[in-house]
């Protein structure tokens, strides 16, 4: 029995183990789990709240492919952080199951032994102390069967209460256990979501990437158009202005030096191009020979001096636009527009009407092109001049 004992004492001593403090660790590493997750989720709906945002403004397909990149960057770390998770969480499990597979085991052996002791109390019968203190043939007798009841009742003790503390502990593994697993079909189904996640941005990643294609193919199209139509544009007013000249009409013009930073504004908006060399997110270059004023589609757009219509139709890629010769060889122009409201040949006053802003399936969205044009003394082509040093100063 002895032999029995020892080995119960030792067993319990192996699987015994702190269980508030690994719940306190497991609770611990669960919420930092939780914390890390969090985190990536919420950088990646930063991006999220970012893409809405770009898609909100002109459409620049370049930086919304850029944050798909890095949503997805985010997605693939918060896949992989979830698959260490659940890979740290099952080897906890597997050690969780171990320890309470020993425990039961102790708890098991614990209860034959007690058992055996309780039979054989039953097999002898009813056992008085004090009948076998006073039996006792000699003092040392006495001290000898009152040791012996004593070891006898704090074993049957200890063993009661080591069975108490192994019962205790399966059911803290038990509990440890259930929330693991919890814990791990949480995990495994948030991976599920994400790995779908993945996917969704991935094919939203590709239909950008073809629509990127597609608006350079489109871009491209559109500056071959813009580049003709320019030379077209320089081409018209000269042939205008050689006639002005043999005519002699408009000798006397509106315009002059004196109104450099004095015209009043076509309309009021943010100036989005300048005179000079615009780049492109693909590369290709366009000289602008004029300023570009967001102004929403329907806008009146006024002259900004007194002058004579010498154009007003579609120009090719501007669409409906206005020409105004001022004599003197100086000419306004007013491209992107939605509605003409003046005709050829028309005498026009400061500030009347020539038509309504448009602009909306341009490159850079609804919007007005401001240009002025004049034709040195000693030349019929007429060069442009930057509309920022004739029109009044405001902010930009």
């Amino acid at each position: 029995m002895k032999c029995i004992i020892f080995a119960v004492i030792a067993l319990t001593t192996a699987v015994s183990w702190p269980a508030d403090a690994q719940r306190r660790d497991i609770d611990r590493q669960i919420r930092e789990n939780r914390d890390r997750l969090e985190q990536i989720r919420n950088e990646r709906e930063s991006l999220q709240s970012e893409l809405s945002t770009l898609r909100g403004r002109a459409r620049d397909v370049t930086t919304e492919l850029t944050n798909l990149d890095q949503q997805r960057t985010a997605t693939v770390r918060l896949v992989r952080e979830l698959d260490r998770q659940i890979n740290g969480l099952s080897t906890q499990l597997d050690t969780i199951t171990f320890e309470l597979v020993l425990a039961e085991d102790a708890v098991t052996e614990k209860e034959v032994v007690l058992t055996r002791r309780v039979t054989e109390i039953y097999k002898r019968g009813t056992l008085w102390a004090f009948q076998v203190l006073l039996v006792a043939e000699s003092f040392g007798d006495l001290l000898s069967r009152y040791k012996y009841l004593y070891l006898v009742s704090r074993q049957d003790r200890r063993i009661v209460g080591d069975i108490r503390q192994l019962q205790s502990q399966i059911g803290a593994q038990r509990r440890d256990l259930l929330d693991i697993r919890v814990e791990v079909d949480n995990q495994r189904q948030a991976r599920d979501v994400e790995l779908q996640q993945f996917a969704n941005l991935e094919r939203q990643r590709r239909r950008t990437l073809a629509s990127m294609q597609r608006s350079e193919q489109q871009t491209a199209t559109r500056l071959q158009s813009l580049v003709r139509d320019e030379e077209r544009i320089a081409a018209s007013i000269s042939a205008l202005e050689r006639a002005r000249r043999a005519s002699g009409v408009f000798d006397v013009s509106t315009l002059s030096a004196t109104d450099m930073g004095a015209l009043e504004w076509p309309v009021d908006g943010e100036v989005i191009y300048e005179v000079g060399t615009e780049r492109f997110t693909d590369g290709t270059r366009l000289v602008n020979q004029g300023i570009g004023i967001r102004a929403p589609v329907g806008t009146p757009v006024q002259v900004v001096r007194s002058g004579q219509v010498v154009w007003a139709a579609n120009y090719g890629t501007y669409g409906p636009s206005v020409w105004v010769s001022h004599g003197g060889g100086y000419y306004t122009l007013y491209l992107y527009l939605s509605r003409i409201t003046v005709r050829d040949g028309q005498q026009i006053r400061d500030g009347d009407i020539v038509g309504e802003s448009g602009g909306e399936n341009s490159d850079h969205g609804p919007h007005v092109e401001f240009q002025l044009r004049q034709a040195p003394p000693d030349s019929e082509t007429p060069i442009p001049l930057d509309p920022l040093n004739w029109l009044r100063p405001r902010r930009r």
